[in-house]
């Protein structure tokens, strides 16, 4: 699979990982939309959160859980978790991806 977030994932690609568990990976955004722009990323892929299944639920709660610990390892009490779906939403890795966003008032909508 050519999936860059799997690449990461499996050390393929090196990246500055901030949080990993069995489960799930989180590492600083390339392109960063916030002083704190982490991607938290499941290890096993699901294309999108519309492709995500029944069986994913618990994976989907432990990137939710990761969030928190992220939170925590930081001392960020605000922050936004923001995930896009499809291309037309902005999601533009087509491996599902949690934006963890802080370090700045965001505005809604945002813009």
């Amino acid at each position: 699979m050519d999936c860059v977030f799997c690449k990461i994932a499996s050390g393929e690609i090196n990246s500055k990982i901030i949080f990993e568990n069995e489960d799930v990976i989180a590492f600083n955004d390339l392109n960063p939309q916030a002083p704190t722009h982490i991607l938290i990323v499941p290890k096993r892929h699901i294309d999108s959160l519309i492709k995500a299944k029944e069986e994913d639920i618990e994976l989907l709660g432990k990137i939710q859980y990761a969030a928190k610990l992220i939170a925590e390892k930081f001392k960020i009490e605000h922050f936004r978790l923001v995930a896009n779906n499809g291309s037309k939403a902005g999601q533009s890795v087509f491996h599902i991806h949690y934006h963890f966003l802080s370090g700045r008032r965001l505005m809604w909508p945002p813009g």
